[in-house]
């Protein structure tokens, strides 16, 4: 029979429980978003305007599949913790089952839906030329490889729930590495565009995946993986869903959004804006994962401190990350507007054209950056005490609100209207999100008593 030992944790502080998942989770999610990133700079250096282009016109579709392992990994991974909280290891053995089962069967689903409808998508985002063709190759590699994503994203997040967030971080740091290292190779080495990096990004995933089946075969595993089909019920299948369906809700969001931003871009501006808009994604990513991997860090104390009903200990942890995430948000937007040329650089092979076009997107659309991360934090605390409908909530209204604004102010402002988009309808969703904070405290002190 398992047993969970839970002294460690209750001899915690909660800034020690914090950090103990916080770092992990940053590192995490660095290295993680290190797949995007380095294909950027490789692509924007070695291939140029058109493929960055190309690569931003394909990540709203690859960005779905992303989504789906996250919504696998975040839904079980929040559950895991709960029942170590609740001291209940034989479920958490179910819980593991029933991820495994999900990760198969929405992979296969995935690949489905990129092979028939990706090229129909970069249409809708009125891609053309070189930026089509390379977009094309991109995402045809990805719906060969789809289950490779689905696992390499959710994996990590699972062990991280077992306890075990420092193999977490390691199963990305090496995907990270060896996706460097592949896409020199690729694309700087054998000048393969676009597909080499796809393949660069495939190979990594396999690896991390392998390596996290294998985490949970081992005797490092609190939870060892033991499956059974009497085991497996669908409302079990349903639960991990809903629970963590405002990830992919929120992938989607990304995807939509930044599909729209091409589509206004290329309708209003050419494919340098749409190559200026996908270098301020990556420095606006570099961020977001920052926020994701602090609230992310955030998710196990709390999820562990609700099943253990101590609130007060749930507080503390969602000031603190409230602060730091305040801090990280203010200190960004200052980087970028005072060392400009510096951030640009990165991900240009200094095209003029280019890099002031990205100047202007930069300073216009991350103005408001801080916001984006309170929004990861309401989402995933709700995630964390099992209140998974307001996490959809958050994720669906994020998603919802920006649509007037982009389909308003590029008519009015042109180019700078697409731009200024996002952080006006994020100032927007944090005033509606006010009463819903403010119940969920009210809701968090009748349990306390």
């Amino acid at each position: 029979m398992l047993t969970i030992s839970t002294a460690s944790i209750d001899q915690l502080t909660v800034k020690q429980h914090f950090w103990k998942y916080a770092i992990p989770s940053i590192a995490a999610m660095l290295v993680s978003g290190l797949y995007q990133i380095i294909d950027g700079i490789f692509v924007g250096h070695y291939v140029g305007f058109e493929g960055l282009a190309g690569i931003n016109m394909a990540w709203p579709i690859i960005c779905c599949v992303v989504g789906v392992g996250m919504m696998i990994g975040m839904g079980a991974g929040s559950l895991l913790s709960i029942t170590r909280g609740e001291k209940k290891p034989l479920e958490g053995q179910k819980v593991l089952s029933h991820a495994i089962v999900l990760i198969g069967i929405m992979s296969i689903a995935s690949a489905i839906f990129i092979h028939f409808f990706g090229e129909t998508l970069l249409l809708l985002q009125a891609a053309d030329g070189q930026s089509f063709t390379m977009a094309s190759d991109y995402i045809e590699v990805f719906a060969y490889g789809a289950f490779f994503t689905t696992a390499a994203t959710a994996m990590p997040l699972l062990v991280r729930n077992d306890e075990q967030p420092g193999f977490a971080t390691m199963l990305l740091m090496i995907g990270a590495v060896m996706n460097i290292a592949l896409d020199y190779l690729l694309i700087a080495v054998y000048p393969l565009g676009l597909t080499g990096a796809a393949i660069a990004t495939l190979i990594s995933q396999a690896i991390v995946m392998l390596l996290g089946f294998y985490y949970f075969f081992s005797r490092k595993a609190n939870t060892r993986f033991k499956f059974s089909y009497k085991d497996i019920k669908f409302k079990q299948l349903q639960k991990i869903l809903v629970l963590g369906s405002s990830s992919l809700i929120m992938f989607m969001y990304f995807s939509f959004i930044i599909a729209l931003h091409n589509f206004l871009f290329m309708q209003y501006g050419s494919a340098v804006h749409v190559a200026a808009f996908a270098i301020v994604g990556y420095v606006a990513t570099t961020f977001y994962l920052l926020a994701e991997g602090i609230a992310g860090g955030m998710q196990p104390p709390v999820s562990y401190y609700y099943g253990a009903k101590q609130v007060p200990q749930i507080k503390q942890t969602v000031k603190l990350t409230v602060k730091v995430v305040a801090i990280l948000g203010v200190f960004t937007v200052l980087f970028i507007n005072i060392f400009p040329n510096f951030v640009i650089g990165f991900f240009s092979n200094h095209d003029n054209t280019l890099m002031a076009e990205t100047l202007i997107g930069m300073r216009l659309h991350l103005f408001a950056l801080v916001l984006d991360g309170f929004i990861f934090i309401a989402t995933m605390y709700f995630m964390a005490v099992n209140q998974g409908n307001k996490s959809l909530f958050i994720s669906m209204a994020n998603m919802a609100i920006q649509i007037p604004f982009l389909l308003t102010l590029p008519n009015l402002i042109g180019v700078n209207g697409i731009w200024l988009s996002v952080p006006l309808s994020n100032v927007a969703l944090c005033l509606i999100l006010t009463p819903l904070i403010l119940s969920e405290n009210k809701r968090i002190n009748a349990l306390h008593n």
